[in-house]
């Protein structure tokens, strides 16, 4: 890799990764299914009795076209599908937002679970539904792995627009029972048994096997990669001793390492975490240096609806979006969850799934991951020309909004 191209992935990278500030996690007091059932937001969530008038106003506000008003869109259920499987990083953080949106507006919000091929197959359901608002899709670094890894040809900023709620930082532990106490330990057992030593992501393609790949490369060794459905998946494959590693995000592991069940090697934040309990979460740069200038940025949650659904409902959507992202249970979740709040929508935000596609895309070809597109199939320039190739000429903003 040059040395602009190490620059301009370290300063993406620094951008993402700047809010990893806590020091100290409270433990994780109840889980997912607990708190969101599979198939729907909870009733509980849900105002029936009356409806956030602020909220409801600036939805009205935004509304343009005759015919089209607060009580009449949606008429009926929304159904927001999610790309990963039940429990994980994304599960969890889109099943909180469809709660606040409900709480925030009164629309009811049914979540629908369809992993499979890094999201691809969410995006081509979502993509076969009508452009009418009734089908949102749930996704994760703004589903730039489908296009990447070939499982279509959508692309974030012209077929879709995405809301961004937060990001999340990547994780390695292994059993109490593991012959690996620390980062150095697989270091070594690796490079002794090229190839043997075993690590769950969250799918082929996907945020915790790039976050992996890179990590192994700058190690100087070569692992085995087995993808699971979610990153939870991913996890409970560790703490089942189904593969050599955990991997998956801080938000999956932090509990198990907090009980002792999981033993922390590293996590992508600036700064280690300390559990409730004492334990220590270290920090990847301080048991490899230097590998902060490699790595992409964080994965990201995104809300996304097809660009051409009617643009009153897409702002709608937005403002809704927005409200829950800015709540007080939201962000209390955000917080002992261990993510990180970070709301972006518009403009903005269709420059990052742009910009975090590119350097994904020049990641995946220089780690010579199996069927990856190169950013010159994907129309894509090198990172260190993103800024110049921004915005592209097919690109079309939406109209300004004051969310």
């Amino acid at each position: 890799m040059s040395a602009v191209s190490v620059t301009s992935f370290s300063r993406a990278a620094s951008r993402l990764r700047s809010r990893d500030t806590l020091a100290r996690i409270p433990a994780v007091e109840s889980t997912l299914e607990e708190r969101f059932p599979t198939e729907s937001v909870p009733d509980r969530f849900v105002r029936k009795k009356y409806v956030n008038l602020p909220i409801c106003t600036a939805l009205l506000a935004l509304v343009i076209a005759p015919g089209i008003a607060c009580a009449q869109w949606p008429e009926r259920p929304i159904n927001l599908v999610v790309m990963y499987a039940a429990g994980g990083g994304t599960d969890t953080v889109l099943r909180a937002l469809a709660a606040e949106m409900s709480a925030a507006t009164g629309w009811r919000i049914n979540v629908q679970n369809r992993p499979g091929a890094a999201g691809a197959l969410a995006t081509r359901y979502a993509l076969n539904r009508p452009n009418d608002g009734y089908t949102l899709l749930g996704a994760s670094s703004f589903n730039k792995y489908a296009r990447i890894g070939g499982g279509g040809d959508s692309r974030s900023w012209t077929d879709w627009y995405y809301l961004q709620a937060a990001a999340a930082l990547g994780s390695w532990a292994v059993r109490p029972d593991s012959l690996f106490k620390t980062f150095a330990d697989v270091v070594a057992a690796a490079k002794s048994n090229p190839g043997q030593l075993t690590i769950s992501t969250s799918g082929a393609g996907g945020q915790w096997h790039e976050l992996a790949a890179v990590v192994a490369q700058s190690a100087g060794i070569d692992l085995k990669y087995v993808p699971y459905g979610s990153g939870q998946q991913a996890t409970l494959a560790g703490l089942n001793g189904e593969v050599d590693i955990a991997g998956g995000g801080v938000h999956e592991h932090i509990q198990l390492v907090d009980t002792g069940q999981l033993i922390s090697l590293q996590q992508s934040g600036l700064t280690e975490i300390r559990t409730a309990s004492g334990k220590v979460m270290p920090t990847l740069g301080s048991v490899l240096p230097g590998v902060g200038e490699q790595l992409p940025p964080n994965g990201t949650y995104n809300l996304g609806i097809r660009r051409d659904t009617p643009y009153e409902i897409i702002r709608q959507v937005e403002a809704a979006f927005s409200a829950a992202v800015r709540s007080d249970a939201f962000r209390e979740m955000v917080e002992r969850r261990h993510f990180v709040a970070d709301l972006m929508v518009g403009d903005a935000a269709d420059r990052r799934a742009a910009e975090l596609e590119t350097i994904s895309a020049a990641t995946f070809s220089r780690l010579n991951i199996p069927g990856a597109r190169s950013a010159a199939e994907l129309g894509l320039p090198d990172p260190e020309n993103f800024n110049q190739w921004w915005p592209p000429p097919d690109y079309q903003p939406l109209p300004a909004s004051e969310f």
